[in-house]
């Protein structure tokens, strides 16, 4: 189960795709037949500088071992001195390869033992076993984040994935957690929620909106797995729908992830707007914008926003060069946002700089950008 197929409309994040596949844990399959996965994510307790020297010396000698068995994988023929090893060849010439003996054979006809796993979609039992771990003696350490997740979806469902945009953001609320401290605050296409999880450390209320039944129950699904994170802080944080390309808030009582009359009231106290990596889709960030626009100018209050994202480059046969046809429309609308005078509210843009410190483990790419 932990081979990936891939499709031609198959995405799957670098966050993922560049851990080792002991890091993940396969748990269920959701409602639409997805398998979910679970990743831990430590945050460091003494903040790593994005400069910091010993970063660079761990990245020297990684590449340096690289290098050396790169060396020793050309010497092959040289291990002998001079002599080049012949290739092992049969009697009729071909080559012969040799295969490692296989391990945990059993004598009954030299078959391996093997355990089958059952995957359940949305399993009671392993949501129990979850949630009721403290009871059970086991404990998490508080500086573990658990987040669940799926890999490999296609374009619709990558808010079910973890984004480096997200661990960037989540990065700069934890360099300076007196800014949001007892604050309200908004996320916009939350996705797992890991984010949101991060700011409720530190926030008096946590707003995690997106899209969609089965990718809010994973941010409420997450919220649980990280109690032991969420509770001593004190923050509350809730799992909502808004749709961006939708002008009402959906307040209908019958549906879970509807919002009380109250909270679409307390959306008035809100300090901050947050969202990581939203921006891939043009129609998608348009009605990001839109909705901006219509949240702010309802605000009696000043609202700071905060938007990551990652410069994804493509090759596109349009321009026949490699471009960033996404980031370059999220700055056209950037820009547009700027230039706006409706006489009800005005936004000022700036580019903030990433040389904060880093708490979470992942690659920091220069493509990475915080507006």
């Amino acid at each position: 189960m932990e081979q990936i197929t891939f499709h031609h409309d198959t995405v799957l994040s670098d966050v993922h795709m560049l851990h080792p596949s002991g890091h993940h844990f396969m748990t269920h399959l959701n409602s639409v037949g997805q398998p979910v996965f679970m990743s831990r994510f430590k945050i460091l307790t003494e903040r790593r500088d994005s400069n910091d020297p010993e970063d660079k010396r761990e990245r020297e000698l990684r590449e340096t071992s690289e290098t050396d068995i790169k060396a020793a994988r050309g010497r092959d023929g040289e291990e002998y001195g001079d002599r080049k090893a012949e290739p092992l060849l049969d009697v009729d010439g071909d080559l012969d390869i040799i295969h490692r003996p296989r391990p945990n054979t059993v004598g009954d006809g030299g078959r391996d033992w093997t355990h089958p796993v059952i995957l359940k979609q949305n399993s009671t039992v392993l949501e129990q076993e979850e949630y009721d771990m403290d009871e059970e003696g086991c404990h998490w350490f508080k500086d573990i984040i658990r987040i669940e997740h799926t890999m490999a979806t296609p374009l619709e469902d990558v808010g079910k994935q973890v984004w480096r945009g997200a661990l960037l953001l989540a990065d700069f609320i934890l360099s300076d957690p007196d800014m949001f401290r007892g604050a309200t605050v908004l996320e916009l296409g939350a996705g797992t929620g890991l984010t949101s999880i991060i700011m409720t450390t530190v926030a008096k209320t946590v707003y995690c909106t997106d899209v969609g039944e089965d990718l809010l129950s994973m941010c409420k699904r997450n919220i649980a797995l990280n109690k032991h994170i969420l509770e001593p802080a004190g923050g509350e944080m809730k799992v909502r729908q808004l749709d961006w390309l939708q002008d009402d808030f959906c307040t209908d009582p019958t549906m879970e992830f509807s919002w009380t009359n109250e909270e679409v009231a307390d959306l008035n106290n809100t300090s901050f707007i947050i969202a990581a990596d939203v921006c891939y889709d043009d129609d998608l960030t348009d009605g990001l914008f839109r909705t901006l626009c219509r949240l702010c100018s309802n605000f009696p209050r000043i609202c700071t926003i905060f938007i990551s994202m990652e410069k994804r480059m493509n090759f596109t046969l349009r321009h026949m060069d490699v471009s960033c046809e996404a980031y370059d429309h999220f700055i056209h609308c950037m820009c547009q946002l700027q230039e706006m005078v409706d006489g009800r509210c005005r936004f000022r843009v700036e580019q903030l700089p990433s040389n904060f410190g880093q708490f979470l483990l992942y690659e920091r790419v220069e493509q990475l950008m915080l507006q």
